[in-house]
Order: C-alpha cells, then sequence, then structure tokens
C-alpha cells in the first residue's frame, strides 16, 4: 500500500535514482535562500535529502516556515552539482514541485537543536530536558535511542541463543531491604497497606527458579528512590535481570562474559577485552586501586609503604597507614602540579593532606617531603614500589580506609590529568569475594555488605563461628572502564542458612517471614542451587555511546533533583484521588 506523506525516506536516495519522481516528508532543518533558488534540508532519522525550489510560488510558501516544521515534498531526483560527501544523499537533491505543510512550528526554538554553531550539551540541561520532544531530535541523543533499541534486540538474540526464558515479573510488589529506599504505592481496595515498585526482581527470580525454570532472564525496571549521580538514573533504571539453576559463581561469569563481549563487539568500533576477565578479590582492589570498581585502563597502582616509614621523622606519617602511588616520568612536572592535585585531594576528597616527592636524574629525592626521604627510605622505594629515576610519588597517611579511598580517588585524577588512561578501549574485570557483611557505624550494627540473598563463604559454619566482618560471600560485580556494570551472587537456598544470615544482621526469624514470606515458604518445598546477575543496561549502553551522562541515553529521563522536567512529575493530585487511597497530607 503507498504511504500518502511518503515514497521514500530521508536517508536512502543516490545516483541511481536520478529521473525517480518521490515524495519525501520530514522537519526542516535548514533553509537557505540564495536568491534565484531556494534550498532546504529536509532531516528525518534515517538521513537529511537536500531539496531545490526554484518555482516562484513555493519559495513565497517558505517563506512562512521555520526550521523544524514539519512538510512534505514532491519533486524529482536530480544530480547535484556541488556533491556533499559528508553524508549518504550528498550526490543527488529533490526538484521540488510540490510542498506541503504538515507540522507548524515556532519561529523561536528553546535552544537550537542541530545547529554547528552550538554543542548541545552546553544548554542547560534542565531546559533540555522541559523541551526533550526537541532534545531527541539532536542528532546524538536521536542516535544513542536508537542504540538503545539495537542493544536491547542483541541482548534478547544473545540471551535465547543460551537458552533463556525471557519472563516478566510484577512491578506492584512488596517492600524489602534492597538497599535504598522504596517507591510505595498506595493501595485503594487494602486502607493503609502499600505496595512498593521493585528495587530489583530479586525475589521473583529465586521462586522462578524453584519453580523449575532453568534459565530466566528479562530486560527489567528497577526503582530506588536514591540521589541521582551523573552515571546513574534516579528513580528507575533498567538492568538485564537474570538467574539461573544448578549454576556455580563461574557459570554466571561465563554468561556475562558471553553477553557483554557480544554487545559490545556487535555495537563499538573500540577494543574489547577478551575472555575470561580478570577476576580481583575485592580486598585486592581496595589494596591496588582504593575503590571497588577499578579503571584498569589507567596503569597507576597503590603500594603500602607502611613499613617503610615506621621510623620516619615526618609526624604526619606516626601512627598512619601510608598509601603510595609512583608515577612514571612524574617527575617533569612542575610545582603548581603537585600543588593542584594536593589541592584535590584537601579541597574535593577530605584528605589532610597529599605529601609528594620526585627522584631527580641522579637517584635523589627533590621537593615535597624530600628531606625526610632517607638512604634507606630511598633504597625501599626502589625495591619494593619500584620507584626509579625520573618518577613521582604521591603519598596519602590516615586510618587504612580512609588512606585507601583517599588514593583511590588520587589515583584516578592522576590518570586523568597526565593522560594516562588508554584510549579507545574497554577493560573488563570481575570484582569477587565480596564481604557478606559491613559495620553500620550511624547505626551501630552489622548490616549486609552487597546482597542479602546470597550465600555466604563457608556456609551455615561461618555463620556460627567466625566475625561477621570477616565472612566472605559468593557475590560478585562486572566493573568495565571504572563503572560498577552488575552485580551477582550464588544466592543462599538453605531456609535455615537465610534465617541465620538475617539474624546476624538484626532480623529475627519473624521478621523475615515477614518481609520474604514468599521466598521462606518456597525454600521448604524443594528449592535448588542457583545464581545470577543484572548488568545495567543504561551505564552499559553509556559506556558504548561514549558518554558521562547517563540521563544522555535514556528517552525521557529525569532531571537532577529526580523530577521529569517535561511531564512535571511528581506533582499535587486531587483531593479525591487521595481520599481514594486513604491518604492525608499533612500541609
Amino acid at each position: 500500500m503507498a504511504n500518502e506523506y511518503r515514497t521514500n525516506n530521508c536517508g536512502e536516495l543516490n545516483i541511481s535514482n536520478v529521473g525517480s519522481k518521490v515524495k519525501l516528508a520530514g522537519w526542516i532543518q535548514r533553509i537557505r535562500n540564495l536568491g534565484g533558488m531556494t534550498f532546504v534540508d529536509l532531516r528525518d532519522q534515517y538521513g537529511i535529502t537536500q531539496i531545490v525550489v526554484a518555482d516562484e510560488e513555493l519559495k513565497k510558501q517558505l517563506e512562512s516556515l521555520y526550521t523544524e516544521c514539519v512538510i512534505s515534498v514532491e519533486g524529482t531526483v536530480v544530480e547535484r552539482s556541488n556533491k556533499n560527501k559528508k553524508i549518504p544523499t550528498g550526490d543527488i537533491e529533490i526538484d521540488a514541485k510540490k510542498i506541503t505543510v504538515l507540522g507548524t512550528c515556532e519561529p523561536t526554538l528553546p535552544f537550537e537543536i542541530n545547529s554547528e554553531k552550538i554543542d548541545i550539551s552546553q544548554v542547560r540541561e534542565d531546559l533540555r530536558l522541559e523541551y526533550r520532544f526537541l532534545d531527541l531530535r539532536n542528532e546524538k541523543i536521536h542516535n544513542n535511542i536508537l542504540l538503545r533499541s539495537q542493544v536491547m534486540k542483541t541482548i534478547r538474540e544473545k540471551m535465547d541463543e543460551m537458552g533463556f526464558a525471557e519472563v516478566q515479573t510484577p512491578i506492584l510488589a512488596n517492600s524489602s531491604p534492597e538497599g535504598a529506599r522504596d517507591f510505595l504505592v498506595p493501595s485503594r481496595l487494602h486502607p493503609g497497606e502499600f505496595y512498593a515498585l521493585p528495587q530489583a526482581p530479586q525475589q521473583f527470580k529465586q521462586l522462578l527458579m524453584i519453580s523449575g525454570f532453568d534459565k530466566y532472564y528479562q530486560i527489567a525496571p528497577c526503582f530506588r528512590d536514591e540521589d541521582p549521580r551523573a552515571d546513574r538514573a534516579p528513580g528507575e533504571f533498567y538492568q538485564v535481570d537474570f538467574e539461573m539453576s544448578f549454576a556455580t559463581q563461574e557459570d554466571v561469569l561465563h554468561t556475562m562474559e558471553e553477553l557483554i563481549t557480544t554487545v559490545f563487539k556487535k555495537h563499538t568500533n573500540w577494543k574489547v577485552d577478551e575472555a575470561p576477565f580478570i577476576r580481583i578479590p575485592y580486598r585486592e582492589a581496595m589494596e591496588k586501586y582504593g575503590i571497588d570498581k577499578p579503571d584498569l585502563r589507567n596503569p597507576l597502582i597503590i603500594q603500602d609503604a607502611t613499613e617503610l616509614f615506621k621510623d620516619s621523622e615526618f609526624n604526619a606519617f606516626k601512627d598512619k597507614t601510608i598509601k603510595a602511588i609512583v608515577v612514571p616520568n612524574g617527575a617533569v612536572q612542575g610545582r603548581k602540579f603537585f600543588d593542584s592535585m594536593t589541592e584535590f585531594a584537601v579541597e574535593e576528597q577530605g584528605a589532610k593532606g597529599l605529601a609528594w616527592t620526585k627522584v631527580d636524574e641522579n637517584n635523589t629525592p627533590q621537593g615535597g617531603i624530600a628531606k625526610f626521604i632517607t638512604e634507606d627510605i630511598l633504597k625501599g622505594l626502589e625495591e619494593k614500589l619500584g620507584a626509579k629515576a625520573g618518577d613521582s610519588i604521591f603519598f596519602v597517611a590516615d586510618k587504612l580506609q580512609t588512606a585507601q579511598k583517599i588514593a583511590g580517588q588520587v589515583r584516578i585524577e592522576l590518570g586523568k590529568r597526565l593522560d594516562l588512561i588508554e584510549k579507545n578501549t574497554y577493560k573488563f574485570c570481575f570484582i569477587v569475594d565480596f564481604p557478606m557483611y559491613e559495620y553500620n557505624e550511624d547505626e551501630g550494627k552489622i548490616d549486609f555488605n552487597h546482597n542479602p540473598f546470597s550465600m555466604p563463604q563457608g556456609g551455615m559454619e561461618a555463620l556460627e563461628n567466625k566475625d561477621p566482618l570477616d565472612i566472605l560471600a559468593y557475590q560478585f560485580d562486572l566493573v568495565g572502564n571504572g563503572y560498577e556494570m552488575a552485580s551477582g551472587a550464588v544466592r543462599n537456598h538453605d531456609p535455615k542458612l537465610m534465617v541465620k544470615a538475617f539474624e546476624i544482621a538484626g532480623y529475627s526469624e519473624k521478621n523475615v517471614e515477614e518481609k520474604f514470606g514468599a521466598l521462606y515458604k518456597a525454600f521448604k518445598y524443594g528449592t535448588p542451587p542457583h545464581a545470577g546477575a543484572a548488568p545495567g543496561l543504561d551505564r552499559m549502553i553509556m559506556l558504548i555511546a561514549d558518554t558521562q551522562n547517563i540521563r544522555e541515553v535514556i528517552a525521557f529521563p529525569k532531571n537532577k533533583k529526580a523530577r521529569d522536567a517535561m511531564m512535571n512529575a511528581p506533582s499535587r493530585v486531587e483531593e479525591q484521588q487521595l481520599k481514594d487511597v486513604h491518604i492525608k497530607i499533612d500541609e
């Protein structure tokens, strides 16, 4: 059936179509009046085609139109005299015979959309999000959303190839401790009771394994009431949630390797790590990188220098853990660089200071804390840390965890400022052996460090006999280029283990039954060993699109304050709507 508005799209005509009568439809990207001729760049999702208008009546019609008006053009394909090699349709143009206005546009746009004169990223983000329907017309942002569609298609094809069944789980669920605040939905039929939007389909996917499904997945919406970040969408996000019965940790890691390498190799021209990805225990990651999501494109590592300075007269190092970063060839940097790094550590990271020195060509310490570097210390820096002539060394001294954290941020900043990050490559690793628990200083209690449904290493014996803070779990993260891309775990499938694990975190068996009633009950009726993970879809696409702002790869994202500036949500509702769900708001 012939389309009323177009015979072709704006990206497909070429020299072979010369002489053809066609009809195109799209948005006016640009109008150029050159006197005898008027030229229109007509744009749709597929590309741009130049329209040439010679007829005086048609030229007059164009005088009342602006960029972003929607028109249909009928005409003949002709060869261009001045070809444009930058676009696929650059060998031809359309000699217009008829123009039909399909949609008008305001003469002044809130911001320029596809202008070469302006970088869209420099436009105030809240304004872009208020007019997101215009922002999405920008070629880069538009292509990000199309990329998202293509990636999801690849994911589904790969998961199907690996034998996973796609199953949708409920959106209206119960509240459970998943590490963030729930979004609550009041019930009209059950006064005083609330659904919770799922932070993840955790319980449901485990229940599917108990129900006899071997491999499950879904591209699942998740909802968490947490503060926004540049690399995290506030309120809602999507993850590639999957679970496997009769699976070990290695089975899950292998599945993620298969999925990630397939997706990234298909949708990027960058170099992609080959499987198997590096496995790094959590504690090793904190020691070497000061963070549990290390960017392995950065060659710098953190090393411990505490013993080297145990007899030092430098008071700032007394009774402190000392972390050191050796920067190869860093001695060429001037004093201004070292002062700016110190300012970064103190002002932005809360460090008490940042010590440094550099080793000159004569292998002599110079600058910073050089006067406290004895021959014995210098020898230790050479032999144990690998420092040599021409290098610089940065030192962070504090309590162990604080020193690790600050040194980790200094490492990242040095990598950026010295341009040490390997270009056009994706480096992946798995962080494994996470602690099962952590100490919550604010509440003075033991909390789950990661996923409360994880299997503790050592099983019941570890739960009953080990210091909770020494218990490791079969928990793991996938990290890519310094971003956490996925979390997963081998699940605790024993009801006695489950009760004991929650008991250590301050939950009674009654609490477990109330919070996880279905799962607790199901565990008593034949539960297979199972494990799974959930790569973040938004963050995956953010990496492939090479952007640091996750909102650039989501069609209709919330702003930095977790508001939808376009739809004005959240917003007040009518009094009757509140009465229907038995809610009264205190003003």
